[in-house]
C-alpha cells in the first residue's frame, strides 16, 4: 500500500509554512513564504487575507510536488488569530481608515483598540471570567467595538463576515462557514454548550452582531480536527494542487496547534514525572515572537490573568487554560539589535562562517563563565522585568512597561551578552509567575513541552528548566505547530479515531533537558527580585499620578 500522507499549514506572523507529514508523525518536506505587514499608524498592524491564502497554496504545491495527490488523506490549518473582515460576496472589507481595500485583516498583535477592551473590561460582565477578569486588545470584541466606532462607513457597514483567520482558511478551503470551537471560545468568548451570551454583545455595544442567529460571527461550530463540511472544493482543491473532497481539518489557532503537536507525546522511557500521570501534568509552550502556556484540565479551573477555561479549545473534551507574554521572541530581537555593541556582534558572528547571531551570544557567555553552570550567575546584577509590551499573564496589565536594573555606561559586547541572558531569565521568571498562578488554581503542573522558534536555543530551554525547577521536552520534530496542524488532517480523514491518538502516534520527544538543582537558590532569589520590580513600577506609577 502506498504511503499516506497529511499536509499541516501554519500562518506565523510574518510567513505561511507548510509540511508534509507522514502517518507516523515524520516530517517529509516543508516550505516557507513570507507574508507583508502593513503598519498604517502606530499600533496598527494589518494584513491581506487574499495575499495569505496566495501563500498557502504555493507553499502547499511545492510540499506535495513529488507525491501523489491520491495520497494526501487530510489537510489541516492553523494561523495567528488575527480578525479578517469579508463583505457579503466574500470580498476584501478594508479595515484601516487609508481604505485599502485588500488590506482586510487586524493583525493579532494590533493594539488599535486598548481603550475599547478597557471599556468591555470595565462592564464586568459575567463571560469575563473565562478570559481572567480582563478583556485583552488581542481578543476580537474590542477590535470589532474598534471597527464599529471608527470606520462605521467604510468598514462596519458593508462587513457581512467576520472570521478569526485559522476559520478564514477553513472555510476558504471547504466553502464551509462551521467556526472551530478553538478560535470561538479562546478569542470571542463562545461559551459550549450555551453558545453565544447575548446580553454581552447588547452590554458592549455590538447587538447589532446578533442578527440572522449571529450569521456574521459564527452559528455553527465543531471541534478541532473534526471534518469540516465535504472537503476540499474544487476550486481550492485546483489552488493547492490537491483532489477535492480531501479532508479537511477544523483549524487551530498557531500556538494551540503547537500545543497539539507536542503535548500528547508518549514519554515512556524518558523518567519523567508526567510519566504514567494524565495529560494535565503537562504544560505546552509555544515560543515565538509571543509565547503561549497552555494547560489543560479535566474540570474547569478559573486563573486571575491566564484566559480559559475553555472546553474544546485545544483537545476535545478537556477544559483549556491559557497564560502568555506578549514579547519574547520580539524583545530578545529588540534588546540585541538596539544595543550599541549590536554592530560589533554582526561582525564577530559572520567571521565565525556566519554564525547565527544568538549561538554566538550563547557561546560568547560559556566563555565569561567559568563553568556551565556559572553561565545563569552571570545574571546576579542585572535584572529585568520583561513587560516591554504590557503583560498578558498572569496580570493581565497592558499598561505594564519594561524595566532594567544595574546599568552601567560600558557598552561592550560583554555588556550586550549579560543584557541578552538577563533577558532570557526575565522571560523565564514570567513563566514561573504564570505557573505559580495555574498552580495556585489547581492545577498540577510537573513537566514543561516546548516548542517554537525559542525552543531550538539551548541557553533559552535550559533557563526555563533551570528558573522553574522543571524539566523541558523538546519534540522530535523541531517543526510542532506543522505537526499540530497535519495531525488536525490527520483526524479528518478519521485515520485515526480521535485527536488523543494522532497525538501520541505523531507527536514524539526528541531530547529531555533537567534543571541544574544546584542553581534552585540563585532562582529563588532572582524571583524575589522580579516580583519587587513590578511592585516598584506600580509604586512610581502611583506616586506620578497624585498631583
Amino acid at each position: 500500500m502506498a504511503e499516506c500522507y497529511y499536509v499541516g499549514v501554519d500562518v506565523g506572523t510574518a510567513s505561511v509554512r507548510a509540511a508534509l507529514v507522514t502517518r507516523e508523525g515524520l516530517l517529509k518536506s516543508s516550505a516557507e513564504e513570507p507574508i507583508s505587514i502593513w503598519e498604517p499608524q502606530s499600533d496598527h498592524y494589518v494584513q491581506s487575507s487574499t495575499e495569505i491564502w496566495d501563500k498557502c497554496c504555493l507553499v502547499v504545491k511545492r510540499v506535495t510536488h513529488d507525491v501523489e495527490r491520491s495520497q494526501v488523506r487530510g489537510i489541516g490549518f492553523d494561523a495567528t488569530c488575527s480578525l479578517v473582515v469579508l463583505d457579503q460576496s466574500f470580498q476584501p472589507v478594508p479595515v484601516s481608515q487609508d481604505g485599502e481595500r485588500q488590506r482586510n485583516v487586524v493583525m493579532w498583535m494590533d493594539h488599535r483598540a486598548a481603550e475599547q477592551a478597557a471599556r468591555i473590561t470595565n462592564t464586568s460582565h459575567r463571560v469575563l471570567s473565562r478570559v481572567g477578569g480582563v478583556m485583552s486588545q488581542e481578543m476580537q470584541p474590542p477590535k470589532l467595538l474598534w471597527l464599529k466606532e471608527n470606520l462605521r462607513e467604510s468598514c462596519w457597514k458593508e462587513a457581512a463576515h467576520f472570521f478569526d483567520l485559522p476559520d478564514f482558511l477553513s472555510w476558504k478551503a471547504t466553502g464551509c462557514l462551521t467556526r472551530s470551537l478553538c478560535t470561538l471560545v479562546c478569542k470571542w468568548t463562545y461559551c459550549p454548550p450555551d453558545g453565544w451570551d447575548a446580553t454581552f454583545w447588547t452590554t458592549i455595544g455590538l447587538e447589532d452582531l446578533m442578527e440572522n442567529n449571529y450569521s456574521k460571527i459564527g452559528s455553527l461550530t465543531c471541534s478541532p480536527g473534526t471534518p469540516v463540511g465535504d472537503g476540499l472544493t474544487q476550486e481550492a482543491a485546483a489552488d493547492l494542487g490537491l483532489n477535492p473532497g480531501t479532508a479537511v481539518g477544523a483549524s487551530l489557532i498557531d500556538a494551540h496547534a503547537g500545543g497539539l503537536g507536542v503535548i500528547g507525546a508518549d514519554v515512556k522511557g524518558f523518567h519523567l514525572p508526567c510519566e504514567d500521570q494524565p495529560i494535565t501534568s503537562r504544560m505546552a509552550m509555544i515560543c515565538g515572537t509571543s509565547s503561549c502556556h497552555m494547560a489543560i484540565s479535566q474540570q474547569p479551573l478559573f486563573v486571575p490573568g491566564v484566559w480559559g477555561p475553555c472546553l474544546s479549545a485545544m483537545v476535545p473534551g478537556l477544559w483549556l487554560n491559557e497564560g502568555g507574554q506578549s514579547a519574547t521572541g520580539r524583545l530578545i530581537d529588540h534588546m540585541v539589535k538596539g544595543h550599541a555593541a549590536y554592530i560589533q556582534l554582526q561582525e564577530q558572528a559572520q567571521q565565525r562562517f556566519g554564525e547565527n547571531i544568538y549561538t554566538y551570544l550563547n557561546s560568547h557567555l560559556s566563555l565569561m563563565a567559568e563553568a556551565p553552570s556559572a553561565v545563569d550567575l552571570l545574571g546576579s546584577g542585572l535584572h529585568l522585568w520583561p513587560d516591554f509590551h504590557g503583560n498578558r499573564s498572569p496580570l493581565a496589565d497592558p499598561t505594564l512597561k519594561g524595566m532594567v536594573i544595574g546599568l552601567s555606561l560600558s557598552q561592550t559586547l560583554d555588556d550586550l551578552a549579560l543584557l541578552y541572558l538577563a533577558t532570557i531569565q526575565a522571560l523565564a521568571l514570567g513563566t514561573r509567575h504564570i505557573l505559580e498562578a495555574m498552580r495556585e488554581a489547581g492545577h498540577d503542573i510537573s513537566t514543561l513541552f516546548l516548542c517554537g522558534g525559542l525552543s531550538k536555543n539551548p541557553l533559552f530551554v535550559q533557563i526555563h528548566a533551570n528558573a522553574t525547577g522543571l524539566p523541558v521536552v523538546l519534540p522530535d520534530q523541531l517543526e510542532a505547530v506543522l505537526i499540530g496542524a497535519a495531525i488536525l488532517g490527520a483526524c479528518a480523514s478519521q485515520d485515526y479515531s480521535n485527536i488523543q491518538e494522532a497525538m501520541e502516534k505523531m507527536a514524539k520527544v526528541g531530547k529531555v533537558v533537567q534543571p541544574d538543582c544546584e542553581l534552585q537558590s540563585f532562582y529563588e532569589r532572582k524571583y524575589k527580585v522580579f516580583l519587587h520590580l513590578v511592585a516598584h513600577q506600580r509604586e512610581y506609577q502611583a506616586l506620578m499620578s497624585h498631583r
